[in-house]
Formats: C-alpha cells, structure tokens, sequence
C-alpha cells in the first residue's frame, strides 16, 4: 500500500511565523509530509478496502436474491465497503434502509473523498463535516475508526466531542492522526474513556497531562498500542503500559524524546521501537515477550543516541534486534557486556534464536564488541547482520584478528542461517565472512544481499564473491544465496505489520 503523504499546506499565519525564523515553509512543509508517510507506513490497513464496491448482476428472473441473504451477513458486507458505499445503500430498498445503521460501523476518513485526491485545508474541513454527520448518524456501535485526514487545528473542542462519542458507542479500534499544523494539539483526555478499545494508534499528537486521573482508568481490552510521532514523556509510556493488563503489541515510532522504556507486563509479546531515540529499554519483567526490535534511531540533531538495552526476565524472548554495535550497550542480568566481558550463565541469553546485528565489519571499535555479544546468545540458529560503514581497519580486521577471537559456540555448532545485508565486498566482509564459513558445523545457508549503488556490474559483484565459493567450508551442506533487496530503501525492518505478525517466522528477511 501506497502511504506517501504530499505536502499538507500551512494557513498563512503559520507560514509567515516560519518566515520571521528564516525558515522556508515549503521546506517544512515536505519535511513534515515525510514524516506522515513514515508514521502512513506503520498504521494498520483499515477493513474497509478503498475499491470496494457492493453491486450486483440481476438474475434473468429479476429476484434480488442478494436481499434475501441474512442481516448478519449484510451488515458484514456493508462493513466491509467504504462509507460513502454504505451509507448508499439504504436506498437500495426498504429492506436495506436499516442495514448500515445495524452493523458495526467502520468510517475511514481518508475514503470520503475520491481515491487519489490530494486533501486541501478546505476538503479536510468538509471531510471534518462528514464525519460529524456519521457519528451523529450511526448509533453504533463503532467497530473500526480511522481519522487521518480531518482538520483539528480548527476544531479541538469538536475533537473533545468525538472521542466522547466514540467512547460512548463502544470503539474497538481507533487511529488518530493529527493532519498539521500545528503539531503539538494537545490529546483530548476523553480519550481516557475508551474502555472499549482493542487497537489504538494515534500519530503527531501531545499526550494530554495524566496527573490527577484516577488510578481506575485503564483499557481493560486493548491488545495493540501505536504511538507514532508523538509528543509524550517516559511517565506517559509507564502511565499506558500500567493501564493496559492485556496488551500483547506494543510499537513507538519516530519519537524524538530520548524515552525510557521500564517493561513490566504479564501480556506483552511484541515491542517495536522503528527510527526512534530511545535513552533506555529495560526488560525487567515479561514473562510472554517474544519479539523485541529496535530498528533505526536518531535524536533531533540528527545523531543516533546511545541507547542501554537490558535484558531481565523473559524467559520467551526468541528474536531480538537490530543491536547496534557502537549505538547500544548490552546489560544481561545486571551485567554490562563488554569487549572483554567473559560468558557465563548470568550473562547469556539462551531463549533467543533469531539475533539481527549491526556493525561494520571494518570499523575496529564496533567488530571487537562482536565476539562477546554472540557468547550471550549461545542458541541463536538464525544470524542477521547489517553491514554499514567503510573500512577503517587499514587490513588490520583481518582473518588472523578472527581466529584470534577464539571459539565461539554459537557459530561453531548453533547458526544454520547467515544472513550478510549491506555488502560492499570490503576486505574486512570478506575476512569476517571467511571466518564464519570456516568455522560454522551446521550452517545450511549464506545470503549474501549486496548494498544498494555501490557495484557497477554483476562481474564486478561476482569477483568480490568468488573467494568464499571457491574456500573450503567447515559444513559441506552450507549453499551460499546472493540477491539484492526487496525492499529498495533499505535492510532494517521499519514495518511494525511484519515484525507483530507471528506467521511469519523471521521478519528480519529482506531477500
């Protein structure tokens, strides 16, 4: 799905405040619609599909047979089509005209207009008017919601009103995303009332002030939790988590705070950090979590933060990733990984089997991390690594600097997948990889996904492979794959659907 957003116009007064700083509002203005699409890109596809017509061929005996079907079945159609469709079709017959109104209403701002319409201030303002109109219409209840197109700048006390309303007829799922400028609207805390609620995403946003709420609110039903670009505190992360005893899904996104992440949960199984600056994620109590990942990072001048990770109890954890050699600091069980750190029992992490790293195989400060990062994760089976940077060894990261490193087990009898993305062909790659193919007894498959414009031709690739298929191997059944990748942008997982879907086993994949 196409989540691109085009530049969302500024009203004048805005512009001109721009101005006076010397800033260029245009600029801005694409700025802020490249971040909408990155939060676009991790919202959930609404029920709804936009090209959904409900219409229908007569029989050649002229019955409508399609009414006869049951009002169950019909209200799942309806809700299933957008809403303009199916609120159309109460004037199909008599026996239609109380359908919409009894099935679970799904409204998808964003499907009001014509598909393809760019949402001018004047359309998001009509759009703003459409969906008071359904809510005053509909009496519920709402099954699904999705506002990401409205005008709210304009209308904060309307938004007060809906998220009531909302709140009244019974949401199960809500995505709020705030259309600038300008961005810091502040929440509506009604939103508080949401009992109801099983899935919530809310983007561009400031998280309302929590003091003074009663210490009986909370989200009894909600099991997926969206927070993307939005304003908010680490009290205000704890104050969600804390009130919410049954979520499984937890996703921050583009969050320019420096967070800390305090996890204590008996539900949670998936937690997603994608292009977020993260001063702490601390795993202390989760006895479900299986999947934790943190892809991309950066602070408001532009430079990724250091971030501590901490691993405590969780005693489920199977795949964790990007660790970032050089941006993150590994704490197992109390103790900080070192280069030189030794392993034992209290510093591993032996329920991981799929582990995605990051370093550069030719900078000396992240590769000396390497070996005592893999003796804490003695089971890992499936071995990510996402190469970055240029060689700053000067030779020195060599295949002797490696079998220097000493046994490490995971590689010697654990990983039966090695998956290199980002190769340059530099000759620390090569050495790191002579290694690793030296040494691994039970590795089945090499991908090798070569970096994007950086080889002229396919010989040229081929020439910076050649060494390792031609190398004796330590396992006689390990083939070697070399590809580009599916996703042109890049190797690090920035899709919040892919990492929370459990079908698939490893989302890491990007060949």
């Amino acid at each position: 799905m196409d989540t691109r957003v085009p530049p969302v116009p500024m009203d004048p007064a805005t512009a001109a405040k721009f101005r006076r700083r010397r800033q260029d509002p245009q600029d801005l203005e694409g700025l802020v619609a490249r971040v909408l699409s990155r939060a676009h890109y991790v919202l959930p596809d609404p029920p709804a599909a936009v090209d959904a017509r409900l219409s229908a061929l007569l029989p050649h005996d002229g019955v409508d047979r399609l009414s006869r079907l049951p009002d169950v079945l019909l209200a799942n159609i309806v809700s299933r089509i957008p809403i303009k469709e199916a609120a159309r079709t109460a004037a199909l017959s008599r026996h239609w005209r109380g359908v919409w109104r009894s099935a679970p209403l799904v409204l998808v701002d964003s499907q009001i207009l014509p598909q393809g319409t760019e949402v001018t201030r004047a359309d998001a303002r009509r759009i703003t008017s459409a969906v008071s109109g359904v809510f005053a219409a509909h009496p519920g209840p709402f099954r699904c919601v999705h506002l990401t197109s409205s005008c709210m700048e304009e209308f904060h006390g309307l938004l007060t009103r809906w998220l009531q309303i909302l709140a009244v007829k019974g949401i199960q799922e809500l995505v709020l995303v705030n259309r600038p400028w300008p961005l810091d609207i502040v929440l509506p805390a009604t939103f508080l009332g949401m009992t109801t609620l099983t899935r919530l995403y809310l983007g561009l946003l400031k998280f309302p002030d929590t003091a003074g709420v009663p210490r009986t609110t909370c989200f009894p039903n909600l099991r997926e939790l969206g927070l993307c670009t939005l304003l908010m505190e680490s009290k205000d992360l704890d104050f969600m988590l804390d009130r919410s005893p049954v979520l499984e899904t937890l996703c921050i996104q583009g969050n320019l705070s420096n967070l800390r992440l305090r996890l204590v949960s008996q539900s949670i199984r998936c937690v997603q950090f994608i292009n977020s600056s993260c001063q702490e994620i601390a795993v202390v109590h989760a006895p479900c979590l299986e999947r934790l990942i943190h892809s991309g990072g950066w602070t408001r001048d532009g430079v990724c933060t250091k971030t501590k990770v901490k691993i405590g109890h969780a005693p489920k954890l199977h795949l964790f990733g990007y660790l970032v050699a050089g941006n993150h600091v590994l704490e197992v069980d109390n103790a900080v990984i070192k280069a030189e750190t030794k392993a034992s029992p209290s510093t591993m992490v032996p329920s991981v089997r799929i582990l995605a790293l990051e370093f550069g195989c030719g900078v000396p400060n992240d590769v000396k991390m390497i070996p005592a990062i893999l003796r804490c994760f003695p089971n890992v089976e499936t071995l990510h690594i996402m190469s970055r940077g240029k060689d700053q060894s000067s030779g020195k990261l060599n295949l002797k600097f490696w079998n220097e490193c000493g046994t490490i087990e995971c590689i010697r009898s654990r990983i039966k997948m090695l998956v290199l993305d980002g190769y340059r062909g530099d000759r620390s790659e090569l050495a790191f990889l002579k290694f690793f193919l030296g040494s691994a007894l039970v590795l089945k498959k090499v991908a090798i996904v070569w970096a994007n414009n950086v080889f002229s031709s396919m010989e040229e690739l081929n020439s910076k492979i050649e060494p390792l298929r031609s190398m004796k191997k330590a396992s006689a059944d390990c083939k070697t794959l070399v590809t580009g990748r599916k996703n042109p942008d890049g190797g690090n997982i920035s899709s919040f659907r892919r990492a929370s879907d459990f079908s698939l086993g490893d989302p890491f994949s990007n060949f």
